[in-house]
């Protein structure tokens, strides 16, 4: 488990740290989440096979509702996410078992945390420089 800890770090410095290309820091999160979540649920090839595209579908419709609600009322913008959410719920416990359909959500939620600690940690590492000039 550590292992993956110190893969993840190196992994998330490296996608953070590369020059900032237009769509490119998505994209590189977006693989490290891939890889991020195909380990800890320890997917088989089978499991794979039919969990991603349900994957995708679920993605997009989380960035459709983000992109519509930009700007707009906070809590009807949850609403939403969290109702795309339970939509999914169920898709994703037809293509995995019921207990790695739920370890999904809660891998999702700790990868962003790891993504939000790591931004976090920059830019106080980044405003403490500044200080230091």
């Amino acid at each position: 488990m550590k292992r993956i800890f110190i893969l993840f770090g190196i992994f998330l410095l490296t996608a953070l740290t590369a020059p900032a290309q237009q769509g490119k820091g998505g994209e590189q999160l977006e693989t490290l989440k891939i890889a991020y979540l195909t380990k800890k649920l320890n997917l088989t090839s089978d499991e794979a096979q039919r969990f991603w595209p349900v994957y995708n579908q679920y993605n997009n419709e989380l960035k459709s509702v983000r992109r519509e609600s930009r700007g707009g009322d906070e809590l009807d913008r949850e609403e939403k996410l969290l109702a795309v959410r339970k939509k999914y719920q169920s898709e994703f416990s037809k293509a995995l078992s019921p207990e790695k359909a739920n370890e999904f959500f809660r891998a999702e939620k700790e990868f962003y945390g790891y993504v939000q600690k790591e931004l976090m940690e920059r830019r106080q590492q980044r405003n403490g420089n500044r200080k230091n000039d």
